[in-house]
C-alpha cells in the first residue's frame, strides 16, 4: 500500500515546535473567529508523535494527527484504535492526492501500532467513504421547551443537586472519572471513547480566556446520593429580552451519569432553569433514556446527524475484538482496495456474548461486501441488512445474511457525545 504523496511534495513528521504553523493552516482550512494568538492559548490536545504534515519545499501543504486509544469501547469489550484528526489540505494545495495519501499513512501507521479499527467524526459526510470508512453512528440533538415533562423514576427526589461555576483543579480529574465509568454501565455504550491521552482530558478539563471570551462562564450541575458523585452536566446560558418577557437558551454541552435516578433528576433541573424557555442538548444516542422519559416527544426539535465515521484496519482482530448479540458460523468475502490484507473469505463462528472466531476460508459465502459496509456495522449501530437492501453488497444466502446482521448488532446504541 503506497503511502507517500505526489511528487514534489514529502511526508513531514511534525513536533511542538511546529504548533503555531500547524494551527494557522487548521485555520485556513477551518475558520475561527479567534486569533491565532488566542487559540495558542488552548490547550493542545495533539499527540504530536502521532502528527504529520505535507510540505511542498517549506510550505506546509496539508496535516493529519491520531489519537492512540487503548480502550476504545466496542460491542462488549474495548480495544485499540487510532483516532483520526485534525485532517485538512491547504486551499491551494487540493486535489493533487494528498488527502489518498494522508489516510493510506494513516492506516498503515495503525496496522503497525496494532489498532484494529479507525474512527474520525467527519467534518464533510462525504469524503471518508472512498477511503472505507463507514457510518458506524448516529446521534439525536434536541431543542426542548423549559418545563418538558418527564415521566417519574423511583429515587430521582433523593438526588442532590449543586451547581457550581466549572473549575479545571475541582472538578477535572471528577467529571473524566464520570465520563469514562458512564460509558461502562449496562452492556456498555460502543463508541463512547473516554478522555484517555493527557491531552484529550485537558482539551475537555481546561477553560482559558480564549474558550470564554463573551459567553457566560461554564457552570457545572452534579448530582449526589450523599457524597457519592452520581452523574455531571455542564451548560452555558444566553439571555435576551422581549415584549413578553424573557428569552433565554441552556445549552447544555456534557452530560453523563451512572444510574437512571441521577438521569431523571439532572434533566428535570436543566428543564426548569429560571428566565429560561429552552434547553438544547448534547449529542445524544438514538437510544438516550433522556427520549423515553419525555412525556411528550413531539414538542422537541429533533434533528439527527451522522456521529462516529469508523473503518476496520486488521478484519480478523477487530472482529476477534467485540462480541457477538446471537450465535453465529457465516463466511462473508470482503473487498479492501486500500488494505489487500483484508480482502478475501472470511469464516465468523461463535456463541452469544462471546468474542468470534476469525479465519480465512475458500468456503462459498453468504454475503459479499465492501469493507465500508462492515466497519458501518461493526459498533451494533447500524444494521448490515439495511445496506444489503440498498443494494450495497450481494446475499447469496438470505437467511445467513440475517444471523450475520443479528449477531452483529447489540442492544446499545453506539456514540460518541463529543468531538475530537
Amino acid at each position: 500500500m503506497p503511502t507517500s504523496p505526489p511528487a514534489p511534495y514529502t511526508f513531514t513528521a511534525l513536533d511542538e515546535d511546529d504548533r503555531r504553523e500547524v494551527t494557522a493552516l487548521d485555520t485556513l482550512i477551518f475558520p475561527d473567529p479567534r486569533s491565532l494568538d488566542d487559540l495558542l492559548t488552548s490547550p493542545d490536545s495533539l499527540e504530536w508523535e502521532r502528527m504529520w504534515g505535507i510540505r511542498d519545499g517549506e510550505e506546509l501543504a496539508a496535516i493529519h494527527g491520531t489519537h492512540s486509544l487503548t480502550r476504545y469501547p466496542v460491542p462488549g469489550a474495548h480495544t485499540r484504535c487510532g483516532w483520526l484528526t485534525w485532517v485538512g489540505v491547504h486551499p491551494g494545495h487540493r486535489r493533487r492526492g494528498l488527502l489518498r495519501a494522508m489516510i493510506t499513512h494513516h492506516l498503515q501507521e495503525c496496522r503497525d501500532r496494532g489498532e484494529v479499527v479507525s474512527g474520525l467524526v467527519a467534518a464533510e459526510p462525504a469524503i471518508y467513504g472512498r477511503f472505507g470508512y463507514g457510518l458506524a453512528a448516529r446521534h439525536i440533538e434536541l431543542n426542548l421547551p423549559r418545563g418538558s415533562a418527564l415521566r417519574p423514576v423511583p429515587g430521582s427526589q433523593d438526588i442532590g443537586i449543586r451547581i457550581a461555576d466549572f473549575s479545571t483543579e475541582k472538578h477535572g480529574e471528577l467529571i473524566s472519572d464520570i465520563h469514562r465509568r458512564s460509558g461502562d454501565v449496562g452492556l456498555g455504550r460502543p463508541g463512547w471513547a473516554t478522555w484517555e491521552t493527557p491531552g484529550l482530558k485537558a482539551s475537555r478539563t481546561t477553560l482559558t480566556p480564549a474558550l470564554t471570551s463573551g459567553k457566560e462562564p461554564l457552570r457545572i450541575l452534579l448530582a449526589a446520593a450523599g457524597e457519592q458523585v452520581l452523574g455531571y452536566a455542564t451548560f452555558r446560558r444566553t439571555l435576551t429580552w422581549q415584549p413578553t418577557g424573557p428569552d433565554g437558551t441552556v445549552q447544555v454541552l456534557d452530560f453523563a451519569a451512572l444510574d437512571p435516578a441521577a438521569t431523571h433528576r439532572m434533566w428535570s433541573v436543566l428543564l426548569d432553569l429560571d428566565l429560561m424557555t429552552h434547553v438544547t442538548t448534547p449529542m445524544l444516542a438514538l437510544d438516550d433514556p433522556l427520549l423515553e422519559l419525555l412525556l411528550d416527544i413531539r414538542k422537541a426539535s429533533a434533528g439527527i446527524q451522522d456521529n462516529s465515521w469508523l473503518r476496520i484496519v486488521d478484519l480478523p482482530g477487530a472482529l476477534q475484538a467485540r462480541k457477538l448479540a446471537s450465535a453465529l458460523d457465516v463466511v462473508v468475502e470482503v473487498v479492501d482496495p486500500l488494505l489487500p490484507g483484508n480482502t478475501g473469505r472470511w469464516r465468523i463462528a461463535g456463541r452469544p456474548w462471546e468474542h468470534p472466531d476469525v479465519g480465512a476460508t475458500d468456503r462459498p459465502p453468504a454475503v459479499s461486501l465492501d469493507i465500508r459496509e462492515l466497519s458501518a456495522g461493526y459498533l451494533g449501530g447500524a444494521s448490515l441488512l439495511q445496506s444489503l437492501n440498498a443494494g450495497l453488497g450481494t446475499v447469496h444466502d438470505a437467511r445467513a445474511a440475517a444471523d450475520l446482521a443479528v449477531a452483529l448488532s447489540w442492544p446499545t446504541a453506539p456514540v460518541v457525545n463529543w468531538i475530537f
